[in-house]
């Protein structure tokens, strides 16, 4: 059983239909069952997410975190590591030793560099959405999706030492620049159905190969 955990993009905003969203394109990839705790807007590291999971039968665990930190403007960079390390920490008393995947956010240009909130946006005459923060304010503190990915970086490599099976994806590498000038996505921030194929098809070859993160597992 695989449990996962992430924002509207996981929730499967945008998809063709529940079956085709990202992580169930992944799973049926991997051949395994699929618990989707896909919050849209609302993967903002609530510590009542952290003790369900916790208390969730899982062989497998992912979290997919931080663009909705970010477009919620919820946390500063002071707040975020900490919370970060304190929902690992909530999983693990319940997982100790399973594999847990923590993924940080897939390309936004939007919020590449520049801060939330993020604000709905018709002046096209189509919904997209803006970040309205001020790049210069990531100085003290303000976050943006590059310094989302150090973090969450950083923290894997502190952790791994003692935690074997905890790791780290790069979201880029499921859904990058190549990718996004492939499917753009339609509204700024949610990926098109096509887009949720190709990540959904890099998860699988990621994670679920033989010398994937989930591959001990699964293989």
């Amino acid at each position: 059983m695989w449990l996962h955990h992430g924002s509207s993009i996981s929730h499967g905003s945008n998809a063709a239909s529940p079956s085709t969203t990202w992580p169930a394109l992944a799973a049926s990839a991997g051949d395994v069952e699929l618990i989707n705790l896909g919050f849209s807007g609302s993967a903002l590291l609530d510590p009542f997410t952290a003790r369900a999971m916790r208390d969730t039968p899982a062989d497998l665990i992912s979290l997919k975190l931080g663009i909705n930190v970010v477009n919620g403007d919820t946390m500063r960079l002071r707040a975020f590591a900490p919370a970060i390390h304190g929902f690992l920490d909530t999983i693990r008393e319940g997982h100790p030793e399973i594999p847990l995947l923590l993924v940080s956010p897939v390309l936004c240009p939007t919020h590449e560099n520049t801060p939330g909130p993020l604000m709905p946006d018709f002046s096209s005459g189509t919904l997209k959405f803006k970040a309205t923060g001020d790049p210069d304010e990531t100085a003290a503190g303000r976050l943006t999706l590059a310094i989302i990915r150090d973090v969450l970086a950083d923290i894997v490599k502190q952790r791994s030492a003692e935690d074997p099976n905890l790791h780290y994806l790069d979201g880029l590498d499921l859904y990058g620049e190549s990718d996004h000038e492939e499917f753009p996505l339609p509204d700024g921030i949610h990926p098109c159905p096509e887009g949720h194929r190709r990540i959904g098809e890099n998860f699988a070859k990621l994670v679920f190969a033989p010398n994937g993160s989930f591959a001990i597992t699964t293989g």
